[in-house]
């Protein structure tokens, strides 16, 4: 089998002393059983082991306070990572200073933003959220978790004005932008010029098949790969997107070049 680089541009991770109970959150949240740990190394060792030479690092402040430690945690850990990190910040709407956040997360050198409405329990289109779209359009890609059937907080119909307001956010949709809505989200959100996806934490529920059709809606060059660690195996997950009917140049762009554009990633 033809070897690829790999980006993988979905991952979060935790302090080692806190990461399996953080991981079981996330878990229960999802009502999915966490595969993996949540620390840097386990992610190192089960990714390298996968093929994967690149990770995109991140993790989710519930609370306003938790926003700075998080960040240089996430900082810290790209720089102990010889190179195979990326990093991206976390942002709260309810913070103080929602600038002072968006100039610490440039000055440590992370690539952009990671928010996560439904755990941090705010509406994309909510209107604390729009003095963070101005600070990063144009500055800060975001990775935003999208949809949920169970809560309204980051279905399309929260996206869409985002999307069309801030034509120079790049706003990468997780989950297909639309977690267990996939074909609805796709439906509607498809043909933005500043919208992307991954491909993380679906390929477990829809078929290749499907994931193709998800896939060349959005078109190939606005996929990027990612596992969603903790929650998957790396492993796992490589094995189940190289099952998607793509064409080498299709691989090629979701698995590595789409992400190592979107972040600068050389």
């Amino acid at each position: 089998m033809k070897e690829y680089k790999i980006i993988d541009a979905h991952c979060h991770i935790y302090p080692d002393k806190i990461a399996q109970k953080a991981s079981d959150s996330t878990g229960a949240f999802y009502d999915i059983p966490m595969r993996m740990d949540g620390k840097t190394s386990t992610l190192l060792q089960h990714g390298v082991a996968a093929g994967i030479d690149h990770f995109i690092v991140q993790s989710v402040a519930t609370t306003p306070k938790q926003v700075s430690s998080i960040n240089r945690f996430i900082a810290t850990s790209v720089a102990e990572s010889g190179g195979r990190f990326t990093g991206l910040g976390t942002l709260h709407p309810d913070s103080e200073d929602v600038e002072a956040d968006v100039n610490e997360i440039i000055e440590l050198g992370l690539k952009g933003v990671k928010l996560h409405p439904d755990i941090q329990r705010f509406k994309l289109d909510d209107y604390r959220m729009l003095k963070i779209y101005e600070l990063c359009e144009g500055r800060l890609p975001l990775l935003v978790h999208t949809g949920d059937n169970r809560y309204d907080y980051s279905n399309p119909n929260r996206v869409i004005p985002i999307l069309d307001i801030y034509k120079d956010l790049t706003f990468i949709g997780a989950h297909f932008g639309g977690w267990s809505i996939w074909e609805e989200a796709t439906e509607q959100l498809k043909g933005y010029d500043n919208f992307y996806v991954d491909c993380s934490s679906s390929l477990y529920a829809i078929s290749p098949e499907k994931a193709k059709e998800l896939i060349t809606a959005y078109g190939a060059d606005r996929v990027l790969f990612g596992t969603d660690y903790p929650m998957w195996e790396p492993e796992e997950e490589v094995e189940r997107f190289l099952k998607i009917d793509l064409t080498e140049k299709e691989r090629e762009d979701i698995l590595y070049n789409n992400a190592a554009k979107l972040f600068n990633i050389h």
